[in-house]
């Protein structure tokens, strides 16, 4: 358990520099009380002085003044809690600082802890990421407000129609193949709420459900934190998540995305985002769905399978149900006194369809195998926004339209333009 006091004279420097991320954490005592668990007062003095890119051992030593004897075993600690990214490269180690989120929020709860009071830390989180201020300002808004979000949607490449192609960065398969490295590991959100005591509605398992990718799966396999696996059983996996109505995101990008999830209505903190007022904070697919009112007889399986929450009653069959509410009430009583209470199937309950709302619809297809009528297929999807292409193009686009870009290109020209090794791909 970490040492670390919740006083703000403590905090701040960790957390101004948290904040110098793409996706920065909002201070607050909710906040705090979560650094002071995951952090020792050792640990949070050496992640405040970490330079905006990677380092070496012997960079830290110099950037925070402890030597490197000491700071070796400080860093060690620190990457086995999935604070810090130690990455091998060209001989050397540099270390990287996980920033919270997409980050050491997300590797807590990626194994099973005896060090922390993780009931106490599940609970922090979930009301920290719901939590918003009266302007309505909040970790949310930090994650899900940028114009450029940091994450997307991918479709089940099964469900489009036949007319349609995909490229590769939009294929799930494609993405496990075209990795380099590939693992699973545990679902932050579901293990989150197992110690909330809930579990998933949908029946999605805690473990080895969720992918990591290229070198991001390398350490994560080198820490304990994730299981290498082969690309048929990445494959079984996915198939496995898309039996349990379950939809696929990724990195923002093109290339090189570095996970997958297979995220639900019920736990996922992404889909609670979109849900909760921000439809564009996460990426859609080049697709989106509708419901042919001439087929659909409003059974309810695609609201329960849509784990953006963006399918209701048609707008057209409430108004009809306005309208005619005195006339089909004359005609149940009619129908009860006649026949008991049997379930009118006539011209009324016809007039009864589901819609989508397409400022929400995220395309990924979940809905579409669960209609036994076929009234739901996917169509293209028009101002469709494509990806950025790598990792280095989505961080410098979301740092400039917060305002955080200067710094990281005034320690690029120090370091004669070396990007961070994770934003190369």
């Amino acid at each position: 358990m970490g040492h670390l006091l919740s006083a703000k004279s403590e905090l701040v420097p960790l957390i101004d520099r948290l904040n110098r991320h793409p996706v920065g954490l909002v201070d607050n005592a909710k906040l705090r009380e979560i650094l002071s668990l995951l952090f020792d007062a050792r640990e949070a003095q050496v992640a405040a002085g970490f330079p905006l890119m990677e380092a070496t051992l012997g960079e830290l030593a110099e950037a925070t003044g402890i030597p490197a004897s000491e700071l070796d075993g400080i860093l060690e600690s620190m990457a086995n809690k999935g604070l810090v990214m130690d990455l091998p490269y060209a001989g050397e180690t540099y270390y990287m600082l996980m920033p919270g989120l997409i980050g050491f929020f997300e590797l807590t709860f990626m194994r099973r802890r005896t060090d922390l009071p993780v009931a106490r830390v599940a609970e922090l989180m979930t009301e920290y990421l719901r939590e918003r201020a009266g302007d309505g300002s909040g970790q949310a808004k930090e994650f899900f407000g940028s114009p450029t979000p940091i994450v997307r949607a991918v479709v089940d490449e099964q469900q489009i129609p036949v007319t349609s192609r995909i490229t590769p960065y939009e294929d799930a398969r494609e993405i496990i193949r075209n990795a380099s490295f590939r693992a699973v590991t545990m679902c932050y959100c579901r293990h989150k709420k197992e110690h909330l005591g809930q579990s998933c509605q949908k029946g999605a398992p805690v473990d080895g459900i969720c992918m990591v990718l290229g070198e991001g799966a390398r350490f994560l396999v080198r820490r304990g934190l994730a299981e290498e696996k082969t690309i048929d059983a990445m494959l079984e996996t996915l198939d496995h998540a898309r039996d349990l109505g379950l939809t696929h995101v990724t990195d923002n990008v093109r290339e090189q995305p570095s996970f997958l999830c297979n995220c639900c209505r019920c736990c996922c903190e992404l889909m609670a985002g979109v849900q909760h007022g921000y439809p564009d904070g996460l990426g859609k697919t080049p697709f989106i769905a509708e419901v042919d009112p001439e087929h659909c007889d409003y059974c309810g399986e695609c609201l329960r399978a849509c784990n953006a929450k963006c399918i209701g009653l048609g707008a057209g069959a409430r108004q009809h149900a306005n309208k005619d509410a005195r006339q089909h009430a004359i005609e149940d009583a009619r129908q009860h006194a006649v026949k008991g209470a049997r379930r009118r199937t006539g011209d009324g309950e016809r007039r009864r369809w589901a819609e989508v709302d397409a400022h929400i619809c995220l395309g990924c297809g979940v809905c579409v195998p669960t209609c036994e009528r076929g009234a739901i297929t996917l169509k293209p999807r028009h101002g469709y926004r494509k990806p950025p292409a790598r990792p280095v193009s989505l961080y410098a686009r979301m740092l400039w339209e917060k305002g955080r870009l200067w710094p990281y290109l005034g320690a690029a020209l120090k370091r004669h333009l070396r990007l961070p090794l994770l934003w190369r791909g």
